[in-house]
């Protein structure tokens, strides 16, 4: 008899999310196990060509051999561009006067000194 492991296989979308929990054969790739999930049926938009996979939160090749006990990942692509949506943030916020428009950090807020007067007195 072959040997054996228990993985998890997990996809979401906004409106869905799935994880599986899969007994494969010990020496089965991320993509075989993917393939013999069933979840490229219940996922059309999957294409594996253009999704990134992972193990734990960590990207990985089809071809790799998780180990017993891990979670198989399948990530849906960027909408947007991180480093574009930030730059956009940044010019928005000194637009509107909420940031410095030379150091792009936050304006200084004035400090009123209309509270109690110190005295020096004990």
């Amino acid at each position: 008899m072959a040997e054996t492991k228990a993985v998890e296989l997990a996809y979401a979308t906004p409106a869905k999310q799935s994880l599986l929990s899969l007994t494969v054969d010990a020496a089965a790739t991320v993509e075989q196990i993917i393939q013999l999930s069933g979840m490229l049926s219940s996922f059309p938009e999957i294409d594996l060509s253009q999704n990134k996979v992972g193990i734990w939160s960590r990207t990985c090749k089809l071809n790799e051999v998780p180990k017993a006990g891990d979670r198989i990942e399948i990530y849906r692509p960027l909408i947007a561009d991180p480093k574009d949506m930030r730059r956009r943030r940044a010019e928005k916020a000194k637009d509107e006067g909420r940031a410095n428009k030379t150091t792009g950090g936050r304006q200084q807020q004035s400090q009123s000194h209309d509270s109690e007067p110190q005295s020096d007195s004990w």
